[in-house]
């Protein structure tokens, strides 16, 4: 399992970025403090920001010792507890995670199952009625005819030669036998179209609580995912300024707040930087190419070709035997993915196999998703509003996956379809 201190990471570039001197780092982490008091910006628990130490009782601790080493304990505890509130939040989010892709995956197999006994069933009621239309028709020559007493008078009446006798009877066995088998196999037919359609009641009335169980799992899912993101927050708003003030504690550093905004700065500046720098990375394609927006208002969602389709497959990692509810792009890691259309993010978080996923409900019942996130590339969160070709993460191997790309996924009503043919239909060739 990844380290949920890895995840923490999440708003960091997907590029690294040099180590720099202690004295610099330093400077930045005070810079950070002075840039959010600057612009207001609040912790998500601004309600504990009394149990932080302030900068003022930093500065009287420094010429007793006494109170010095009561302040480095305090910033000592307050670090760790951040580590550990951090760490336990991950470790829900990640376990609902898996909890919430279980159950999605249930509701897949048992709706993509379910589609195809009923698809059976409508042909075996096809077949039923071709049986019965047949044995209909046979049904109404025999009473035009007569039926068998009809034909027996016949053969009485004008018997003929032998020979010619002989082959009216054998007609008229025939044609018996051949009336006795086709109202047997409607009547068979029938049975058989009416057992499918039975055990396709059944399974969609299955379908049902799996779908529940689906939504259920997705609200906690995302709570978990917001409490994670919440313990993020708090930690990035308060982390680096606790390290800085231990350091000035344990080194009697005379860095100020100013040198630390400019430290601040230049590694935002750095940052930005490494990230525009990966947003210009792709991956070669058959298909349209990512950044066109068709008449209809998507878009590719990343670059790559098709490396594994839509379907029942067996899973590389698992080796089960289930429904692969989207496509796989060939994306190289660390690239952009972009969001297909316009839309809302109904979840950004760990998703089982999915690994680091996200989804967008586009209104209408149509939602898209994108799975295998790197670790700390997702860019979005829930009830965020994107456009279409909005950067939204980045291309990782997270959960079950064997390689860099990503799992794309359409849905219609909660139900999965192929993306090749949806996005066709939409003007964009994967």
């Amino acid at each position: 399992m990844t380290s949920s201190r890895t995840l923490r990471h999440r708003a960091s570039s997907a590029l690294a970025v040099p180590r720099r001197p202690r004295a610099a780092r330093l400077a930045a982490a005070l810079a950070a403090v002075a840039l959010l008091a600057a612009v207001g910006v609040a912790s998500p628990l601004a309600a504990h920001a009394a149990d932080y130490p302030s900068w003022a009782d930093v500065q009287a601790a420094r010429g007793d010792t006494a109170a010095k080493q009561g302040e480095i304990d305090t910033l000592q505890a307050l670090l760790t507890q951040l580590d550990a509130d951090l760490d336990a939040k991950n470790e829900d989010a990640r376990q609902k995670g898996d909890v919430l892709q279980k159950a999605q995956t249930a509701y897949d197999d048992a709706q993509f199952r379910t589609a195809q006994l009923q698809a059976q069933a409508d042909d075996a009621a096809k077949v039923a009625a071709a049986s019965e239309e047949r044995a209909g028709q046979l049904a109404a020559q025999l009473g035009r005819s007569g039926g068998n007493d009809g034909i027996s008078s016949s053969l009485i009446a004008d018997p003929g030669d032998a020979g010619q006798l002989l082959y009216k009877l054998g007609a008229m066995s025939k044609l018996t036998e051949q009336a006795d088998g086709i109202y047997s196999q409607a009547t068979q037919d029938r049975n058989t179209a009416q057992s499918l359609s039975d055990q396709a009641a059944v399974a969609a009335a299955a379908l049902e609580e799996l779908a529940d169980e689906a939504r259920v799992a997705l609200a906690a899912a995302n709570e978990a995912a917001q409490a994670a993101a919440d313990a993020l927050a708090e930690q990035e708003d308060n982390k680096t300024r606790l390290e800085a003030q231990l350091a000035i504690l344990a080194q009697d550093l005379q860095t100020t707040e100013a040198e630390f905004q400019k430290g601040e700065e230049e590694r935002k500046a750095r940052e930005a930087a490494a990230a525009a720098e990966a947003a210009k990375y792709g991956s070669p394609t058959n298909g349209t190419p990512a950044g066109v927006i068709s008449g209809a208002g998507w878009t590719r969602p990343s670059g790559g070709n098709v490396v594994s389709g839509f379907g029942m497959r067996v899973n590389p990692v698992t080796h089960v035997y289930v429904l692969h509810a989207g496509t796989d792009l060939a994306a190289a890691c660390g690239t952009p993915i972009f969001a297909a259309t316009a839309g809302t993010v109904s979840y950004a978080g760990w998703m089982g196999g999915y690994g680091n996923f996200v989804q967008i409900d586009h209104g209408g019942g149509v939602s898209t998703g994108y799975g295998h996130q790197v670790n700390g590339g997702i860019m979005v969160s829930v009830g965020q509003r994107v456009e279409v070709g909005q950067r939204i993460g980045t291309v990782g191997s997270t959960g079950n996956s064997t390689g860099c790309h990503l799992h794309f996924e359409t849905r219609q009503g909660g139900v999965a379809a192929d993306p090749v043919p949806f996005m066709s239909a939409r003007g964009i060739r994967l």
